[in-house]
């Protein structure tokens, strides 16, 4: 059956937004314009230092950090996306809260401390110091490739939500939301990311709480949720199936997701920048703990709304009663439904989404600036006044952004394309970031030879299975829905029986194209190790891969077997309060020997 599109837009239009809901996210927006102004402008601080800019001058607080980490890594796909997943698919999807501290104490004890010991401004600067500019520059691109292609969709998909519950056309909505975004990253640098994060991460957790409890009250209770969701069959903890081409199992998720975490807690300039502009590794450690009980926390309350989602509309699906158009669209329906009529909760539950995005945003140009212009750039522009150069870059990146978005809005299914880039280029990163800080044998020629062969096949990987479930030949079912308390049940449906996505046989499909989506950057990871290792040992070495390898280049469980030196002291004796004359003079020392 045809969705019936008068039946949408009566939903729609009945259930929209009223003025105080729109006074509440305009709010959101202002409040997040002044505090750039502020640190762009009237701050007393060097506005003009590239440490100020990038950095935060090194000395912000562990709080605002840590909570500009979880503001930033939580997009408004996660929090329409998430609840939906659990509606569909059921809760196997629980075992990322375990993956959430795993990935973060490995980052914290084996990663991080080489970046906050050299006190880069970029983590790809590393990759020069480790092996030489090439690999530097290409991971460089690899970085600004994935974040141009996915902050236009973080933006889209919350904007179609606002569009969903305000009737106020999304083409209006994402300039001004997406310019005001781009004003305060330009003029205010990190510390009005870090800021306007903090305000928005907690803006997030008050629309999904306030919106979560009165969705149980009005259900009667857990106990009901639960009962429901036992009924449904959403209720599924431990699959230890260890088949790779099963969506979602205990050790997809685990193993999987670890590596899906693992590859930007490390490699994301985005939030290393977070973890260097704090004084110190002491700090650094806090900030993680914070971060990953954040996360914890705001994924808990994800996969309980969306057992509440399914116990709520149990015996009456929306998309099967052709009230919307996909699961994706259920919190913002959800929202409306059940907490209309209160006055200011829908605006409350939008600008949670809109944070979400903008912070992503934020960090995402921020991040970009100082990739381009210190990664990139930095040979074609003047030395002097380069923070006008990063004001620039991060403007010039936003309206970039900002011109995709109706680009993408016109891709339709290829939508998901864009989404899975950054399973391409996670596993590549996260190799040669391993590769450099724990196999000292490793030559700059394996770190290329090994990440550009991780690209071909995962991108292979990756756009293969994309087709496949874009013609219909890869699908996986979502578990049973039901029509029987529709109102509507006797002139739209012809039984009340509940309705089954029918078993889909893949087996057509290439093996290597039914394999799990959570996989993509383990198998990444994997060939550069696989590949790179072998090929720094037993192919020619490069004159610049013979210069003496500094220790706290490696990784700190690796630096205990290596031999001293007089150089790398210098730092231990120093513990990173402030980049100092001395340290400057330190990190750059080890480039002198090319």
């Amino acid at each position: 059956m045809d969705v019936n599109s008068s039946s949408v837009t009566l939903v729609a239009v009945s259930k929209r937004m009223g003025s105080l809901d729109l006074a509440v996210f305009s709010a959101m927006l202002a409040s997040s314009a002044v505090i750039g102004c502020y640190f762009g402008l009237c701050d007393g601080r060097k506005k003009n230092s590239t440490q100020e800019y990038l950095m935060g001058g090194r000395n912000m607080g562990m709080l605002p950090v840590a909570l500009s980490l979880v503001a930033s890594f939580i997009s408004g796909i996660t929090i329409q996306g998430e609840p939906a997943e659990i509606y569909t698919h059921g809760t196997q999807y629980w075992c990322v809260l375990l993956v959430s501290y795993l990935a973060s104490f490995v980052a914290a004890m084996l990663y991080i401390p080489v970046f906050v010991n050299l006190q880069l401004n970029s983590c790809y600067e590393y990759l020069e110091l480790r092996f030489n500019t090439k690999v530097r520059k290409m991971a460089s691109i690899l970085f600004v490739i994935s974040q141009v292609a996915y902050i236009p969709v973080i933006i889209y998909i919350p904007s179609l939500a606002f569009s969903q519950v305000t009737g106020i056309d999304v083409n209006l909505v994402v300039p001004v939301a997406s310019a005001i975004c781009i004003f305060y990253t330009t003029i205010g640098g990190l510390k009005a990311v870090v800021w306007t994060d903090t305000l928005q991460s907690v803006l997030m957790m008050c629309a999904m709480i306030t919106v979560f409890v009165i969705g149980l009250i009005n259900i009667g209770g857990w106990s009901n949720v639960w009962r429901a969701s036992e009924r449904g069959h959403r209720l599924e903890f431990f699959n230890l199936d260890p088949n790779p081409t099963e969506r979602h199992t205990f050790w997809t998720l685990l193993i999987g997701g670890f590596f899906n975490y693992l590859s930007p807690f490390t490699t994301n300039q985005g939030m290393v920048q977070r973890y260097l502009a704090v004084p110190d590794l002491k700090t650094v450690y806090k900030c993680l703990a914070c971060f990953a009980t954040g996360l914890v926390l705001f994924k808990s309350l994800s996969i309980a709304t969306g057992l509440l989602l399914f116990a709520t509309y149990e015996g009456c699906d929306p998309v099967a009663a052709h009230k919307i158009q996909r699961h994706d669209q259920l919190m913002p329906f959800f929202v409306l439904d059940v907490a209309g009529h209160i006055p200011g909760l829908g605006g409350l539950f939008v600008a949670g989404i809109f944070s979400a995005a903008l912070s992503s945003m934020s960090t995402g140009l921020n991040a970009l600036s100082g990739v381009l212009v210190e990664d990139l750039l930095a040979p074609w522009l003047p030395k002097e006044n380069k923070i006008l150069w990063l004001r620039i870059a991060a403007a010039v990146c936003g309206f970039v952004s900002l011109a995709l978005v109706f680009v993408v809005q016109h891709l339709g299914g290829v939508l998901q394309v864009a989404l899975s880039l950054g399973g391409i280029t996670l596993g590549a990163l996260l190799g040669v970031f391993t590769l450099g800080m724990f196999f000292p044998k490793a030559t700059s020629k394996g770190a290329l030879i090994g990440s550009i062969l991780s690209l071909v096949v995962t991108g292979t990987i990756v756009l293969g299975a994309q087709a496949a479930l874009f013609t219909g030949a890869l699908r996986h079912p979502i578990l049973p829905v039901s029509t029987e308390t529709c109102a509507e049940n006797r002139t739209l449906f012809l039984d009340n029986i509940p309705i089954l996505d029918a078993p889909h046989d893949n087996s057509g499909v290439w093996f290597i194209f039914r394999i799990s989506y959570w996989y993509y950057t383990v198998i990444g990871t994997a060939i550069v190790l696989a590949v790179g290792y072998p090929v720094s040992i037993f192919c020619e070495t490069d004159v610049e891969d013979q210069r003496p390898r500094k220790r706290n280049l490696f990784s700190p469980v690796i630096q205990r077997y290596l031999p001293a030196d007089e150089d790398d002291k210098m730092p231990e004796k120093n513990p990173l309060v402030t980049l100092s004359e001395e340290a400057i003079n330190y990190k750059y020392c080890l480039a002198d020997v090319k």
